[in-house]
């Protein structure tokens, strides 16, 4: 299951360690340039080893972890949480869900005005 020799396949690992949900995913965003080893984008095909650090742009957020083993089945959740070192900034709280602009049905079009307060709502 766990292997501490030679080199894995950024995809492989990045699904093994479940930093994403598939390995197709995994591919998806080296190949658009999501993933970063040591710096340097990187393809699915590219070897990782021990110690490298692997940034991934995925869901919204950066997430930045080191390669502390190496697996190249998928594993479970707390064996996955060892195989590397987590050095992202936190997670950003949660907005509170903004005010909706609710209009009457029926009530036909917004005016000028009220088109001006809803963007304002909105924060356009």
């Amino acid at each position: 299951m766990a292997s501490d020799e030679g080199t894995t396949r950024i995809d492989s690992w990045i699904w093994s360690v479940r930093l994403t949900k598939t390995r197709s995913l995994a591919a998806a965003a080296c190949r658009a340039g999501h993933v970063r080893v040591n710096g340097e984008r990187v393809k699915p095909a590219h070897g990782v080893h021990n110690g490298d650090e692997v940034r991934l742009r995925h869901a919204g957020r950066e997430r930045i972890v080191v390669v502390a083993r190496q697996v190249r089945k998928r594993v479970g959740a707390a064996v996955a949480a060892e195989c590397y070192v987590d050095n992202s900034p936190p997670e950003p709280p949660r907005e509170e869900v903004a005010v909706v602009a609710h209009r009457d049905r029926g009530a036909g079009r917004p005016t000028k005005r009220e088109r001006r307060e809803i963007d304002e709502l909105r924060g356009r």
